[in-house]
Formats: C-alpha cells, structure tokens, sequence
C-alpha cells in the first residue's frame, strides 16, 4: 500500500495507537508496502530508529527501494514470529516503545494474479507469502487427504460445508490436477449448496487454505507472547485483524495479560500479585461507514490496542 490510493485500513487509528515518540524505537511487523512505516518514520527524529518484517519478496525489494538511505530503517525478510531474535540481534529486546501488525493479505498480493491469494483473478493456485518456501496451495491440495483438507476448511476458514466441498476436490483432482484459482473456484462453486448473497462461495475456502498454507495464526500466537519481552515499560501494540480468528487470538491474549494471573476467588490477593502485563487501551476500534464505502476491505477489519505495564 504505497500511496494513498492503497491507504491501509484503519490507518490514522493504528498509528495514533502508538502514541510514537520522536526519538522511539518501533516495529511494523507487516511491511507490505510500506504505508505504515513511512508515516512511522515520518514522525521519528534523527534519533528514532523502525524495524520491519515481511515475508514477501516483492515487498522487501519495494521496501529497499522506496527506504533506500534511510539510516533510521531496518528491513528483514522474515516471519514476525522471529521477534524477539531479531530484536536480540538488533540490541533493542526491552527497549521497544511499540509495535504494529496489519494481518492479512495486502491489496498488491490480492490484485496480483500471478501470486494466487484471489478467486476474482485467475492464476497460478499458489497462496504462499514467501514464494520460495513451503507448498503451494496447488502442492497441498494435491497430496492432502480428504479429511485434512476439510479440518483446514472448517477450523481456519469457517466454512459450514467443509466436509462436502473437501470430497468434491478430491474428487476433481483425480479426473485433472487443480493448477489454477479459477479450477478451485470452480469446483467449490458447484459443490457449495447455500451461497450467502453477496458473497462469493469460494471465500471461506480460499481464506481458510491461505491461513493453512502461509501458518498466520501460529506465527501470531508465538509473536504475541514474544511482544511481551520486546517492549519496553508503557510500550504500545497495536493489531489491525480483518477475520474473528485472527481478532478472537487477539482479543483473548489480551483479556489474559490484563486480567493476570488466576486465583480462587475467595483468596485475598493484592493487584500487585496478579502478575497483570497489559492494560488495554480504549475498545476494540471498527472502520467508519465512510472508510467501509471507499474500501470494502474495510468492512471486516478491528483495531485492538494495549500497553505493557511497568
């Protein structure tokens, strides 16, 4: 999202939540197109410093290119879920004053055919963020067993018919392999026995394979319980998710850190003692019904802040 036409969802709201400090140490953990880490680096001072993370390629080399001679910016190609090894190598684990992640497929990979993330446009069935690692959705799809394809659907894609969409693939790649998007929508399509109005059939499925296939929610639970030891006292993170998936992660890791630890409820206990790490900061934040009309995207998108305590 590297201009305002492709301005990321929620985005004055994400970058207020991090009340940035002039001279702060940040990390955007979702590069993409480096939306967020210009308007990061736009309020920092000589002495500020922002490190990035993206698995994409294509995203690390706009990176370079658009930050090049910016000595204040460090860019990675890796996984969030690489946090605190990083920020260990980098000598400022503890000393980070915030930390935004903007989950999700960016609108490039989307409008990009070639990379396979979108029914709409039909291409390559590849879904990988990192297209030089792990199987491609086309790779999966044709080796996995009915039964883990229809987990996939079901657990990461919500999908109410997983089991019946999960045989119909099977079924379909036994007669041709299913190389492309528009293959799998198709067979989804006709498989699909109540479409929601408005919604394509193909969505959940596509969602939930692309969850599989790229590990988002595992590399977001291991990232979350490292932010923990990367921030800095009164340290700000803020989480942009656009599925209940991803936002009940969220949500859930913070209730847990702001609440402490658990005791009988009849036990005497000080707040001191109940090990609480986070307060969070304000409610949960939804896109105006303006920004949902100028960018659909939007519409399922929720803004989650907190603090660490100290």
């Amino acid at each position: 999202m590297s201009s305002e036409a492709h301005k990321s969802v929620l985005f004055d709201e994400s970058i207020n939540g991090l009340n940035i400090k002039a001279d702060g140490i940040y990390i955007d953990g979702t590069f993409g197109r480096g939306g967020h880490s210009a308007e990061i680096l736009r309020q920092l001072g000589p002495e500020g410093r922002l490190y990035a993370f993206d698995k994409d390629p294509e995203a690390i080399e706009h990176g370079r290119q658009r930050f090049k001679g910016d000595s204040r910016f460090t860019l990675v190609h890796s996984s969030f879920q690489k946090l605190q090894k990083k920020t260990d190598e980098w000598g400022v684990t503890k000393k980070v004053n915030g930390i935004l992640l903007d989950l999700g497929v960016s609108s490039p990979q989307l409008d990009d055919a070639e990379r396979g993330f979108s029914f709409m446009r039909n291409g390559p069935l590849d879904m990988r963020m990192n297209s030089d690692q792990g199987l491609s959705a086309a790779s999966w799809i044709a080796n996995e067993e009915a039964s883990e394809i229809a987990k996939v659907l079901k657990e990461y894609g919500e999908e109410r018919y997983a089991k019946r969409i999960a045989g119909a693939i099977v079924k379909a790649r036994d007669e041709v392999s299913i190389e492309t998007t528009h293959q799998l929508a198709e067979i989804i399509k006709a498989a699909h026995p109540a479409w929601e109005k408005h919604r394509h059939p193909a969505t959940k499925s596509f969602q939930g394979i692309r969850i599989h296939i790229n590990e988002e929610l595992t590399d977001l639970s291991k990232c979350l319980d490292q932010m923990l030891d990367v921030l800095a006292p009164r340290g700000r993170m803020a989480i942009i998710s656009f599925h209940s998936l991803e936002d009940r992660i969220v949500k859930q890791f913070f209730r847990k850190q702001a609440k402490g630890d658990d005791f009988p409820l009849d036990l005497p206990v000080t707040v001191s003692q109940l090990s609480q790490q986070l307060k969070t900061v304000g409610k949960a934040i939804k896109p105006s019904k303006k920004e949902v009309g100028e960018n659909v995207r939007a519409r399922s998108a929720t803004l989650r802040i907190a603090e660490l305590l100290g």
